[in-house]
């Protein structure tokens, strides 16, 4: 590609996201990572405890994810994400017992509504209007200041779907960010909705086959290796240090940064950064639900949020969760244990359990913070962010960080062309 380089800086998810783009389009990449290893938070490992692999955190997709399906195909996992064929989203309250479906019909019409047998109970075909006002653009809006956020709606499906995706509070969050959310998905129908979940693992899903994918195409990928420094002219990035050395650029050599917001803020001078953050914690569980129960099921009324069961495990999803992220462990697994127990129909003491607690999972989905997200271009023109806290117009998820790798690779790969 015209004699330069493409440098990455960190291989988390955007930072991979951006290094297959550049080396599917022929770039010559150089990816660093601080880690041992690569995929940041979305990653797998074998616990300890458990003696199970398990994911660090549980990550859900839908069908609609097409930037996160691309990457996929690319790297050759196009067949990693399973679920069902239709969108079907199976619900429990774990106060009453109620059981029900959310069941939205395949086209971008919302029919579905209109059957009681597809909607939350409570709910009536009018209280769906709500998301025809949450549609709209509300800058600097919170969601509580656009719709009313109570009732049947609120509580059996809006908030519930609104804080797996935002990691904030939804009434405090962006009204912009939830719109991109429900925009994204049910505005679109059950076609663009369908739940899925990498199999066998995240890792073995997203990581491991994009880096074989790198090393196929050549590029160097440096583990364990921090960058300390770079130096800067008015316009450019002219060095990195990294693993004692340093490397000075040449005119048509690139850097993507690709590191969390608080590392970036460090390294580049005058970055503006989102600076407030909100917990997920995650419990495995070493059980199995019974025969012919849902791979995936929301929670109501409990501590547990969303149940996720595989092949050896159960493992539960708590968002928002900057509450609890300081609780007794020991007292966490007994409590959410009760309502895994109540939703799956499972007795017996609290079976072999490991928690893992991501303090700084994802950025506040707050109006304040959604502001602070810089773009993919900055002020050195060979320079170029990606992160899924950079302006996606979408809240922290897999598919907000691949489509920031996405881009920060486009306006690289236009630069290494001039």
């Amino acid at each position: 590609m015209s004699g330069g380089k493409a440098y990455v800086i960190g291989a988390g998810l955007s930072g991979l996201a951006a290094a297959v783009r550049l080396a599917s389009k022929g770039a010559v990449v150089e990816l660093f990572e601080a880690a041992s290893f690569a995929g940041g938070r979305c990653r797998s490992y074998v616990d300890p405890v458990l003696n199970e692999i398990i994911d660090n955190g549980n990550h859900l997709l839908l069908s609609g994810n097409y930037a996160a399906r691309e990457y996929l195909r690319v790297i050759g996992s196009g067949e990693a994400l399973r679920g069902p064929r239709k969108a079907e989203f199976d619900f429990i309250d774990v106060r009453s017992g109620a059981r029900w479906k959310v069941a939205p019909n395949d086209g971008p019409l919302p029919f579905w509504v209109f059957a009681e047998s597809r909607r939350p109970p409570g709910t009536k075909p009018f209280d769906f209007l709500a998301l025809a006002a949450l549609l709209r653009d509300h800058p600097d809006k919170r969601v509580g200041e656009v719709i009313d956020c109570k009732g049947p709606l609120w509580e059996t499906l809006l908030h519930p779907i609104l804080l797996a995706a935002l990691n904030t509070e939804p009434k405090e969050a962006s009204a912009d960010l939830a719109s991109s959310v429900i925009r994204e998905t049910l505005s679109r129908g059950g076609q663009a909705c369908r739940p899925c979940i990498a199999t066998p693992t995240l890792g073995g899903a997203f990581i491991d086959p994009a880096i074989v994918f790198l090393k196929s195409k050549g590029a160097v990928i440096h583990l364990g290796t921090r960058l300390q420094s770079a130096s800067f002219s008015v316009d450019r990035i002219q060095s990195l240090e990294a693993g004692g050395e340093t490397r000075k650029l040449n005119a048509r050599d690139i850097v993507v940064v690709a590191v969390p917001p608080w590392i970036a803020s460090t390294l580049l001078p005058g970055l503006v950064v989102p600076d407030e953050f909100c917990a997920i914690v995650n419990v495995h569980y070493l059980a199995k639900q019974p025969e012919g129960g849902p791979p995936m099921l929301g929670v109501i009324g409990g501590k547990a949020e969303w149940i996720f069961a595989f092949d050896n495990r159960v493992s539960v999803t708590i968002s928002g969760a900057n509450a609890i992220v300081d609780e007794d462990r020991e007292r966490l697994a007994r409590e959410v244990w009760e309502d895994v127990g109540r939703a799956l129909s499972l007795t017996g003491p609290v079976p072999a359990w490991q928690i893992v607690k991501e303090r700084r999972a994802t950025f506040a989905a707050t109006p304040a913070q959604n502001a602070k997200r810089p773009g993919s271009r900055t002020q050195w023109h060979n320079l170029f962010l990606a992160g899924d806290w950079t302006q996606t117009g979408l809240p922290a998820t897999i598919e907000g960080s691949i489509r920031s790798g996405n881009k920060a690779a486009s306006l690289a790969l236009a630069a290494l062309s001039l």
